[in-house]
């Protein structure tokens, strides 16, 4: 057994959420380029890439994000393409979240009155002008606070990363565990790390919401 002592520890684990950080603002950024172009096809004329898009995100939202994770991790060197533990966390978590901003995002875009669509229409905008300078100004104020809501979400689903092998807080945890035989210690200041990170966009979001209302 290692001796550590308590600021060893808060040490590494705080250099260990840095990982935790990127791979959350990675996940986050490639995701909403993701939900956006997904959200685009979703509330689109077109039949077939509604249905296609709503197929899409029905997958991803109704199987486990770790299952996702393996197929990732495991299935795509079966065809030849070899990805590290951070690739795949990644590549996963952004399609995760791209599935479920889209919803999100579809949800403040159907609450836009439909006479925006119209009377933009009537001044001869096509759809994607319609879409970019009339109806996402107005959803955006709609969409913010659960998309913050969400960004928690993404944060505390990247300790699955952790199964794949990527040392992101939660895989470090389990190393120190395992060298120092203190788990109670290490887990502790894991939650209270998580909870530092989660609580002021939790907050922010619970603002948001309550401004929105009062406006």
């Amino acid at each position: 057994m290692i001796e550590f002592s308590f600021w060893d520890l808060a040490r590494n684990l705080l250099l260990a959420a840095r990982w935790t950080l990127l791979l959350s603002a990675t996940a986050f950024v490639g995701g909403g380029v993701a939900g956006l172009l997904l959200l685009v096809f979703r509330v689109g004329r077109w039949r077939l890439a509604r249905r296609a898009v709503r197929l899409h995100i029905a997958a991803f939202q109704g199987t486990p994000l770790l299952m996702q994770l393996f197929l990732v991790f495991f299935g795509l060197p079966l065809i030849g393409i070899d990805v590290s533990p951070w690739v795949a966390a990644a590549v996963s978590l952004g399609l995760y979240a791209g599935a479920y901003l889209a919803e999100i995002w579809r949800g403040a875009v159907e609450s836009v009155p439909p006479g925006q669509w119209d009377a933009s229409a009537a001044l001869g905008m096509g759809y994607l002008r319609q879409l970019a300078l009339v109806i996402l100004p107005q959803a955006l104020r709609l969409a913010v606070p659960p998309t913050v809501g969400f960004l928690v979400q993404l944060v505390k689903s990247t300790a699955l990363a952790s199964i794949v092998g990527y040392h992101e807080l939660t895989k470090t945890a389990q190393i120190l565990t395992n060298a120092t035989f203190q788990p109670f210690a290490i887990y502790g200041l894991v939650a209270l790390i998580y909870f530092a990170i989660c609580y002021p966009l939790t907050a922010c979001a619970r603002g948001l919401e309550r401004r929105l209302a009062t406006g």
